[in-house]
């Protein structure tokens, strides 16, 4: 495997006894006898510590060690190269040129494979980002050790090759080989990644077994639950650490905001600082997130106070976050001061503002500064044209929208699904109908986004027919309808007082956990007083576990205009009682259907009620 013929650096050959001082010969002198030739280690001073030893070596010695690969007119049969020092060298590398360098003294130098060079020899090509030449090595090697395997693993998840990483984790249950804590977060990162949570359960129920635990693998096992939704396992894992750092308790905070659990995450944050932690610029952007989706405006301008007294460097990530709470928040025009005030911005930043102008009824500003971006060549993401078409479409702005779409299929993106939905919804909200059909029937994948999107534009433009069948291909494509789904197909069903078709769907509803969504309750009762059929009207409000003011509404206005008069004003009444202000619309609706009866009411009725009654 090793050449037999072996050229060594000048200044090597320089301190062996039978070096010659003869000015006339090759650097690489040759050798004829068999005296054994001292290791690599030999040459420095035992006196030493290694860290001295390998910087000095590194910058005396490595720029010359290149004439190992080069010379083969040295015949050195007794050289044994030190494992140990190139093991080290291999560690402390800081180019490529280095491990290259480095890799050749390995396959020429060492008689035997050594399991702890090739190990880091593989790690350091990972690390330079050489996984085909990591995976030669891997292959070749004669023997591997857990370590061998996880260095390789690591290298594939690093560089979101998964599906490479699960083969080589196959093989590796397959061999039988053991795990070490290494092992454990690698797999535990490759079953986040890919919300794998049987095989996430499995490699946590042998960490328990095994009797592993260190904060890293702790956190790791932390960071699964949480990219895979079960925050209360997350939080069971979390609160037996008995020290978690900073990274972690931002692991548990990212998590609750990302999973809509806004309040339990500044719940976290201020539990970190009660814990004498400080928070990192990572905590505070996911803080500042959950404050953008609970609406905790208070909580949001106390920790921007905190950025201005330098608490936390402001850096883009941190204003990003800041111009996306304000916005959330409704306060546009506080994310447009901190947005003008950022020295350096980001495609992030850029959406952010835009979609917080079209969120907050600024299509035109949004739009406006969607330009500007183009303008200074700022790439816009697939968030970005989604918040733009969202604004054209708020704005019925036909031609805007049309130059976005022209500029998705420039750039290839039409394929996207969520670019694909909101196309639909923006050429339903201008009432093209038939565009908006073009893009569905494009989409490679349709989602029950983009078809509820279609479904819901036909029910609002008229078309209630082509609602009802875009539903039936929906349902023969194997799409589970949502409550939005539903609500619209019912709106459908309502204009055209179709009870058959509605009695249908709502057999599916019942089936579902749709049935308690207030939205869908309402629906139903509308559909159902549209059609005539009262009693069905009224389970449906009686049996609703939730009612919000479009259900009120709804019923009242059922009562009223199938000659239930009395009940209608009873029901308003009931409704005030409750708290829940009765609008001008709804009164002068019933009011109107029973002109007549009100005039049979006594005004000292308990159910006579006036506009502004408390």
């Amino acid at each position: 495997m090793f050449s037999p013929s072996i050229c060594f650096p000048t200044t090597i050959l320089q301190i062996h006894p039978s070096y010659s001082t003869d000015k006339t010969t090759h650097k690489c002198k040759t050798y004829t006898d068999n005296k054994k030739l001292h290791s690599f280690s030999a040459q420095f001073d035992v006196s030493a510590n290694k860290e001295t030893q390998l910087s000095c070596y590194k910058h005396t010695e490595l720029e010359v060690l290149h004439d190992i690969t080069s010379c083969s007119d040295v015949s050195v049969n007794s050289f044994v190269a030190d494992s140990s020092l190139l093991g080290h060298l291999l560690q402390s590398s800081s180019s490529l040129k280095e491990v290259e360098i480095l890799h050749a003294i390995v396959l020429k130098c060492l008689r035997t494979s050594t399991i702890f060079v090739e190990n880091n020899l593989i790690s350091v090509l990972v690390k330079f980002g050489r996984l085909n030449d990591a995976r030669k090595v891997f292959d070749q090697m004669p023997e591997r050790n857990v370590v061998s395997w996880t260095a390789m693993l690591n290298g594939y998840l690093r560089y979101g090759l998964d599906d490479e990483a699960m083969n080589l984790f196959a093989e590796f249950v397959r061999r039988g080989m053991l795990w070490n804590s290494k092992t454990y977060v690698c797999v535990l990162s490759m079953a986040g990644r890919n919300c794998d949570f049987e095989l996430g359960k499995q490699v946590h129920a042998g960490i328990i077994k095994g009797g592993f635990s260190n904060l890293i693998l702790d956190s790791s096992t932390v960071s699964f639950y949480a990219q895979c939704g079960d925050l209360e396992s997350a939080f069971r894992v979390f609160d037996v650490i008995k020290r978690p750092d900073v990274v972690c308790w931002t692991t548990m905070i990212t998590a609750c905001s990302q999973h809509g659990r806004g309040k339990e995450a500044l719940r976290v944050f201020l539990q970190l600082f009660s814990d004498g932690f400080d928070a990192n610029e990572f905590t505070v952007c996911s803080v500042l997130n959950a404050c953008g989706e609970e609406k905790e405006l208070k909580f949001g301008k106390q920790l921007h106070a905190a950025i201005i007294k330098n608490r936390f460097r402001m850096d883009v990530f941190i204003g990003t976050a800041l111009v996306d709470m304000y916005a959330k928040c409704g306060e546009i025009d506080d994310a447009r001061t901190v947005f003008d005030g950022m020295g350096k911005r980001n495609t992030v930043t850029w959406t952010s503002i835009i979609a917080g102008y079209a969120r907050n009824g600024h299509a035109e500003e949004a739009i406006r500064l969607f330009r500007i971006m183009k303008r200074r060549k700022i790439f816009a993401n697939n968030l970005t044209m989604v918040s733009i078409l969202r604004a054209c479409g708020l704005l019925r702005a036909l031609p805007a929208g049309k130059e976005v779409h022209a500029q998705i299929i420039k750039n290839s993106l039409q394929d996207n699904i969520y670019l694909g939905s909101t196309l639909v919804w923006l050429y339903c909200k201008c009432s093209e109908n038939s565009a908006a059909h073009k893009v569905l029937q494009d989409m490679p994948i349709r989602d029950v986004v983009s078809w509820t999107a279609m479904i819901s534009g036909c029910a609002h433009l008229g078309h209630e027919y082509e609602a009802l069948e875009y539903l039936k291909d929906m349902l023969s494509e194997g799409v589970v309808p949502n409550p939005f789904t539903y609500s619209s197909a019912l709106k459908a069903c309502a204009k055209l007082e179709d009870i058959k078709r509605g009695k249908l769907i709502h057999s599916s509803i019942s089936k579902t956990p749709s049935l308690s969504n207030v939205f869908v309750g309402s629906a139903l009762i509308n559909m159902y007083a549209k059609c005539g059929y009262l009693p069905e009207a009224i389970q449906i409000f009686d049996n609703m576990p939730e009612r919000n003011l479009v259900s009120w509404n709804v019923m009242i206005v059922a009562y009223a205009k199938n000659g239930c008069c009395g009940e209608a004003l009873k029901l308003m009444y009931r409704m005030q009682v409750e708290g829940i202000e009765v609008d001008d619309y709804i009164l002068a609706t019933v009011l109107t259907a029973c002109g007549e009866f009100k005039e049979n009411i006594k005004s000292n009725s308990k159910y006579f009620l006036h506009p502004n009654s408390p």
